[in-house]
């Protein structure tokens, strides 16, 4: 396998880095999050019309420009290096791959070219603080039950059939017969989507189930209103509905539970390069930083110390670089990816201002930024130990082999017979030794001198 990237990756990220450069200063993604979008709309269209940035991974067929994931994923590495506020995340990572491994063909038809060219942009609603658990990132429920499981809270959906009160509008049935009630928060670029993607409960207990409804940001009875968050640059909205008309993503019988955990395979590499251009990133400034600050007459970057540590630093994102890479290419090792990148991030940013010294702590400096992006990332998609506790139990790490029934015990070879195997003639067990008493030490072997 050849892992050098091609001539075309080379100069999408020579040119999205260039981009990103002249339009993405600290004070320009200050100023871009304080607008109502979130997020500088006239640069999202020149990407999307320079790079094609949001149809990355879209098929030509629908508009896009054909790419893997991992290119998306390179994509992804540079916008985190630049903090970019974006709905790069929300729409191409989360509500692409959805639409398109759910969508009907004329759903498919009618979202993906939009989404791809950037004139609509798209973000996935899912119930309570359970996005993590819903792209079975830290966890697997079959269940569903993070979407309401029919119980209180959550989002519940009901055909018009079953609406209280007589029938329904001609409006809803145009728009496939459901209504949706209930609230999300944690909405990833929420306040600003032209598309939203609900995650709802329906069946009740009988049929207990959870299906994708599309919901227009303009559906009567929809209310949106943008949260304050830690980190700004990923900005969030509380979505709350009543009776909102809305339209089912694909067939009933679809398998939306797997179609989730994949694109939450596929989300976390993405994440995971996102975070370790951050990281890179934050790292960077640093050692720039500490090659210029003098302390006792001389540059604090020289002290044995500080070599040290910014050692530590490297060493540790270049091994998260690694293991992001590793995961664009096998989306089944995104888990490990990004909780590696995750805890790189966090340490990297959180030693940037320690070394940054008095400015590092100050609301003017950039600093700050990567620290509450590692901080909210890992609030959102983690935390690491969990992270790292789903992929040990997926890959059957402490899985007890004496459980398994099948599992035989290893023969004997100096036993062709089997005796060995026979519980009855192996030798019996010694009993263990009693909790309040500690064993006899061993005999002491006299030595002449």
């Amino acid at each position: 396998m050849d892992a050098a990237f091609t001539a075309e990756q080379d100069e999408m990220r020579r040119t999205l880095r260039e981009i990103l450069g002249k339009r993405c200063s600290p004070d320009e993604v200050k100023a871009a999050v304080r607008t109502a979008a979130g997020y500088d709309r006239e640069l999202w269209q020149q990407l999307a019309r320079q790079l094609g940035l949001p149809g990355i991974a879209v098929a030509e067929e629908y508009g896009g420009v054909g790419c893997a994931p991992a290119d998306l994923a390179l994509a992804c590495e540079e916008t985190g290096r630049a903090l970019l506020p974006s709905p790069l995340l929300a729409t191409a990572a989360l509500c692409v791959p959805l639409i398109a491994a759910l969508g009907t063909d004329a759903q498919r038809s009618a979202l993906l070219p939009q989404l791809a060219t950037g004139g609509l942009t798209a973000a996935l609603a899912v119930s309570g603080p359970a996005l993590a658990t819903a792209l079975a990132l830290t966890g697997e429920d079959a269940s569903g039950l993070w979407s309401g499981g029919g119980r209180a809270g959550g989002v519940q959906a009901r055909t018009v059939s079953d609406a209280v009160s007589g029938a329904a509008s001609d409006a809803g049935a145009d728009r496939g017969g459901w209504r949706l009630y209930g609230e999300a928060a944690q909405v990833l670029d929420g306040h600003s989507a032209g598309l939203l993607l609900v995650a709802a409960h329906t069946g009740g207990f009988a049929r207990s189930r959870t299906l994708l409804f599309l919901v227009r940001e303009d559906a009567p009875g929809l209310v949106r209103s943008r949260q304050a968050v830690l980190d700004e640059t990923r900005p969030q909205a509380r979505i709350e509905m009543r009776d909102v008309p809305a339209e089912l993503l694909g067939a009933e019988g679809a398998d939306v539970l797997g179609a989730l955990a994949a694109t939450g395979r596929t989300a976390a590499a993405v994440l995971a390069a996102e975070a370790v251009g951050a990281a890179g990133r934050a790292l960077a400034r640093t050692v720039e930083y500490v090659r210029q600050r003098e302390q006792f007459g001389r540059a604090i970057g020289s002290f044995q110390a500080v070599k040290h540590r910014l050692a530590d630093l490297y060493v540790q994102v270049q091994a998260a670089r690694s293991a992001a890479y590793y995961a664009a290419w096998d989306p089944e090792q995104g888990g490990l990816a990004l909780a590696q990148a995750l805890e790189a991030l966090r340490v990297t940013a959180g030693e940037a201002i320690q070394l940054h010294g008095g400015i590092g702590f100050t609301w003017e400096h950039e600093a700050h930024l990567y620290f509450k992006r590692a901080a909210a990332d890992e609030l959102l998609f983690g935390p690491v130990h969990r992270l790292r506790a789903h992929a040990a139990d997926r890959a059957g790490l402490f899985a007890d082999p004496a459980a398994d029934p099948v599992a035989a015990p290893a023969a004997d070879p100096a036993d062709p017979a089997g005796a060995a195997a026979s519980p009855a003639a192996r030798p019996p067990a010694p009993a263990p030794a009693s909790p309040r008493t500690s064993p006899p030490p061993p005999a002491q072997e006299k030595v002449a001198v």
